[in-house]
């Protein structure tokens, strides 16, 4: 597939020299983070999946950052209070079957991804993280969504609810 070869090309030629050049470029680096993002983005939806596995991957940051309670080694163990997105992400996953997990960087994430072994992946995390993410996980298709960062970064992001139902069903074919 000609898109493929496209996907493969942002992710493993241009990504990597638009990281050089935005190392001599002060604090401009998240720019290119996100066109890459929305290239791969774009040439995923260019295909049809229908997958079954699909695999809900987020980052810790979602979670407040009082919580009690760590969701990394296992997201059922959340109370459901309501004080952050991770309760109605639960119940996305649950009303969807998804395969959910919050991870705490890159080496949590491509392991998860190894043992899900997936058809398909909707991320959730920061520009820096999904960008790599997706270098990584080429050529999985992969819907990366930039987290919301009101409080600054890795605290207390969220993430659009609505984007997150509207990749799941891109991937599910409804």
């Amino acid at each position: 597939m000609f898109n493929d070869f496209l996907r493969g090309a942002a992710l493993k030629l241009l990504y990597p020299m638009l990281m050089l050049v935005s190392a001599f470029m002060k604090d401009r680096k998240e720019p290119f983070q996100r066109m890459i993002i929305n290239i791969s983005n774009a040439l995923v939806r260019k295909r049809k999946y229908g997958v079954r596995k699909i695999l809900l991957l987020l980052p810790h940051c979602l979670q407040i950052d009082d919580c009690q309670i760590r969701l990394t080694h296992n997201i059922h163990n959340c109370k459901r209070c309501g004080r952050c997105g991770i309760k109605d992400l639960i119940g996305i996953a649950e009303e969807y079957k998804l395969d959910l997990f919050v991870a705490t960087g890159g080496t949590l994430a491509r392991k998860i991804v190894k043992e899900a072994r997936p058809g398909a992946i909707i991320a959730v995390a920061c520009e820096r993280d999904l960008s790599s993410g997706l270098v990584d996980t080429y050529p999985m298709p992969v819907l990366g969504i930039p987290n919301e960062r009101p409080f600054g970064p890795c605290v207390n992001t969220r993430v659009d609810l609505e984007k997150v139902k509207e990749a799941i069903g891109f991937f599910a074919g409804v």
